[in-house]
């Protein structure tokens, strides 16, 4: 019996050893920011399947979002007389500091179906 006791010890120290060094690997020894409840506000924007994601965003002014197309064609990003970017091919990206509070409506100058929105609030003090 002493030797089985010695192979399950053995046994569940290293099972133990190996998750605590899967877990270093993958940088989860620290919470994540969802994992402590945190809510940080997003800084990019997905381009993918014919949509903005997340489509909808409220930051604080002096944000800079970036938009990057991960579709097989080319996008563009437009917010008349604020903003417009150039076509974005596979994995362009686009980018553009919110400095003053309002609202930011945009969408796909090819593609006009596209749209989403950035909500700027005034920083808090």
């Amino acid at each position: 019996m002493q030797g089985s006791k010695k192979v399950f010890t053995v046994t569940l120290l290293t099972g133990a050893v190996l998750a605590v060094a899967l877990l270093a690997v993958h940088g989860q020894t620290k919470p994540s920011a969802a994992m402590a409840g945190a809510t940080a506000a997003p800084d990019r924007v997905a381009i993918d399947n014919f949509t903005f994601t997340p489509g909808d965003i409220t930051v604080p002014a002096g944000t800079k979002i970036t938009w990057v197309n991960h579709d097989d064609i080319p996008h563009t990003v437009v917010a008349a007389g604020k903003f417009k970017s150039g076509a974005l091919d596979t994995n362009d990206d686009f980018s553009h500091t919110f400095d003053e509070p309002g609202t930011y409506e945009y969408f796909c100058s090819l593609h006009p179906k596209m749209t989403g929105k950035i909500v700027v609030v005034a920083k808090r003090k």
